[in-house]
Order: structure tokens, then sequence, then C-alpha cells
């Protein structure tokens, strides 16, 4: 019986994980092409807001550098009218960090518009199409309760 220990190196490296998440609903209705809008847009607002979810420059070999980008996975998720709504809900109630798609800003062309459109509705009557939310794992968790990955 060997009962040398080997010498093969440890990875001293360990996973990384995250004591946040970043997470996305989207309504489960959506064309295609909406459902890479709106999620596009949501994202949009997170690092210009809170800069600590954004990682460091890329660069490759030959030193050509990128823009960095989120520091974590963006999740996400699809889920019912009725569930983004509950979402919103919950996100309001804990005060995450959030953005938000209606469906009046498929209608927009620009942001002033956008915001006008958002502006004109109140909070319990928004028809919510997509939800960002960002925060703590357990909490954003909760948010998301009863919604499914996105195929």
């Amino acid at each position: 019986m060997n009962t040398e220990q080997s010498t093969e190196p440890v990875d001293p490296v360990e996973p990384i994980r995250f004591d946040t998440k970043i997470a996305v609903l989207l309504r489960e209705d959506l064309e295609p092409w909406q459902r890479l809008n709106v999620t596009s847009f949501l994202v949009s607002g997170l690092g210009t807001q809170l800069p600590e979810v954004i990682g460091e420059t890329y660069e490759d070999a030959d030193g050509v550098s990128c823009l960095p980008m989120f520091r974590q996975p963006v999740m996400v998720f699809e889920a019912t009218k009725e569930t983004l709504t509950m979402a919103h809900t919950r996100t309001l109630s804990r005060s995450l960090p959030r953005a938000i798609f209606t469906s009046d800003l498929f209608a927009t062309g620009n942001d002033r518009d956008n915001r006008a459109a958002v502006r004109a509705v109140p909070t319990a009557d928004l028809d919510l199409v997509g939800l960002l939310v960002y925060g703590p794992r357990n909490a954003v968790d909760k948010v998301v309760k009863g919604a499914r990955m996105h195929p």
C-alpha cells in the first residue's frame, strides 16, 4: 500500500461565490425579439447606479482591451403576468434596486418618451413585461419565487 502524499499541485483558487444576485424576470408571452430587447434595456442601468457589479476591463493576448462587464452572471427567468406583478411588489417591499420595462415602452422610440410612459401610470397599474432586481441572494430568490429559469 502506497502511503506517500501526492506531489500534484493543488489548485489554490477556490470557486467564486457571490452573496448577491442579478435577476431578470420576463413575461412569458413575449416574442423572442422582445425578450432580448427588454433584457438588454433592464440590465443597462445596473452598473451606472451600482458600480460594484462591474468587473475589470477585459484584455486579449495582444493587449487589446474591451469594456468591463458584470462581475457575476445575470440569471434570466420567465413568469406569468401575475407572478411578475407579485415579484415587483416583493422588490418594492424589500427596497431592492430594480428596473422595470412596461408594455407601453414597445411603442416609444426614445428615453424621454419611455420615462413619460412609465410616469403616466400608477405603480399598481403598470403593465410589466420585464423586471430587473439586484440584491442579497436570499432576498432576490424570494422575489423571483414562482418564476422559472428562462429556457
